[in-house]
């Protein structure tokens, strides 16, 4: 049986001038592979959701800002610069929440401002070497992270996860998943809990779908179930991956989190926010000061099933993601070590850590 992990999430067919993803929105029915060729089909896809996850949509724009970069047909550079800085603000726009899209497209921004001066063709060649290194990088920071959240559990434990941070919100291992992943190669035969995640239910379609598949025994629960198998003794921490940090370790993640992270503080559960340094965005002081993504009232109201649920006309709040205030959390997992309170210096340690190599 062919595992999901077995695919690429995100691929660059240069050839054919397409991204190729994974088409997230068909899973776990169907594995479809879709080709992004233009802006409108890149922008569509992050926005509904066809890709997802904060390290594969940045991977994803700077592949997707690559070859439409690749299009634009002049020699001069202030021509090509201002129809880049057109499609890159296209594609920004999409995900207003997760960092790692304006990151990404802000580093291939810099790619053509830094070499300026060389000709636009130099420049598009530079801007692709970008690109595939920015998803080579995710590779390699999902493991680190994996290996600096494997040394927070022990063989047996077990762990429950919201949403999807696993292969499919990534190029490989995940960020919430990597521990998981790199346990299971290693026989910690983890017990892992998966919160369905309403209401786009990425947890029942896609971490159950690829935890499954790759042979974790991984139990699906309700949202509203977590609070029982923590006080059943079932849990010893939780990892959940997440779309921005902010400079006090407030974090944004799928809508729920801040719930599991409460109901795990009453159990004496940690919590543990897996989160590349991407991720993580100093110039954002609190959680209070992150823009909270609204999403369409007919994903609660009729979008998985036959018929509407709820009364027609009533009124719907349906943010994409909550904030969990840094006083749940027990540590940031980073691709440079575990982050601790205070945030406010411990996620500055971190950035010096990476400075340094």
């Amino acid at each position: 049986m062919k595992s999901i992990r077995d695919y690429e999430t995100v691929a660059l067919d240069d050839e054919n001038d397409a991204v190729v993803i994974i088409d997230q929105t068909l899973l776990p029915g169907k594995t479809e592979l879709i080709s992004l060729k233009t802006g409108e089909e890149i922008w569509n896809a992050i926005y509904l959701l066809k890709v997802r996850g904060a390290p594969a949509i940045g991977v994803t724009a700077a592949f997707g800002i690559y070859l439409l970069a690749k299009r634009i047909d002049t020699e001069s550079f202030d021509v090509f610069y201002q129809e880049f800085r057109k499609q890159k603000e296209y594609l920004d726009s999409s995900r207003p929440t997760a960092v790692n899209l304006s990151w990404a497209l802000r580093r291939m921004e810099q790619v053509c401002l830094a070499n300026r001066e060389k000709p636009v063709a130099e420049i598009k060649m530079l801007l692709k070497k970008e690109a595939v290194e920015i998803k080579e990088e995710d590779i390699r920071v999902c493991k680190a992270i994996g290996e600096h959240g494997l040394s927070l559990v022990k063989p047996g434990d077990g762990i429950l996860t919201h949403c999807n941070a696993g292969q499919l919100a990534a190029c490989k291992y995940g960020t919430a998943t990597a521990p998981i992943y790199l346990g299971e190669e290693r026989g910690y035969h983890f017990r892992v809990f998966a919160d369905e995640t309403r209401p786009l239910l990425q947890g029942a379609r896609l971490t159950a779908y690829e935890l499954y598949s790759s042979g974790v025994d991984v139990t699906l629960i309700c949202d509203n179930m977590s609070g029982t198998v923590m006080q059943n003794g079932w849990v010893n921490a939780v990892f959940v991956g997440c779309d921005r940090v902010a400079a006090n370790g407030d974090t944004a993640n799928k809508i729920g989190t801040s719930v599991v992270a409460a109901v795990a503080k009453r159990y004496n559960i940690p919590v543990y926010i897996c989160a590349p340094t991407a991720t993580i965005d100093l110039s954002t002081p609190t959680g209070a000061d992150i823009t909270i993504e609204q999403r369409p009232a007919h994903e609660v109201t009729q979008m998985w099933y036959r018929e509407p649920m709820a009364p027609e006309g009533v009124k719907v709040f349906n943010p994409a993601f909550d904030v969990t205030d840094h006083d749940l959390i027990a540590g940031i997992v980073t691709e440079y070590g575990v982050a601790r309170e205070p945030y406010t210096e411990s996620l500055r340690e971190i950035f010096r850590r990476k400075e340094q190599g």
